[in-house]
């Protein structure tokens, strides 16, 4: 069963069109959506003139069948930790949301759908193939 995890800018991308992201949506078993995209989704929301409607679209979004949301729990705290730690030490920090996104793709083993390239330097995380691309 294919798994993946949405982060933010996926999620935004989906709601736009985007063929590629519906495609891949398509044919995954599980969706999962991090807590932490979750906030950063209503952080987005809020103040904009569609607050509302979006807010709707997502909780739509989070009754389909495969769509799953993953909270955080003691083991990805120590993903977490692990992550920061290797990051710290080669001296390439990232938006610590983004580190704990890249927690849950990796405790998950789900294919992390993103269009944010630095997810690249993180060891183990399984990228989604556009963002592969050059």
């Amino acid at each position: 069963m294919k798994k993946v995890l949405l982060d933010t800018s996926g999620y935004s991308k989906l709601l736009a069109g985007d063929e590629r992201i519906l495609e891949c949506l398509a044919h995954s078993g599980v969706v999962y959506l991090s807590v932490f995209v979750l906030g950063e989704l209503h952080a987005g929301f809020k103040g904009g003139s569609r607050e509302r409607e979006n807010c709707r679209q997502l909780q739509e979004f989070l009754t389909r069948p495969p769509v799953r949301i993953v909270n955080a729990t003691d083991s990805t705290a120590e993903v977490f930790g692990e992550i920061k730690a290797r990051l710290r030490q080669k001296g390439t920090p990232l938006p610590i949301n983004d580190v704990w996104i890249a927690a849950h793709a990796l405790e998950t083993g789900a294919t992390l759908i993103s269009f944010d390239r630095h997810f690249k330097i993180i060891p183990g995380v399984r990228l989604w193939e556009p963002l592969l691309e050059p």
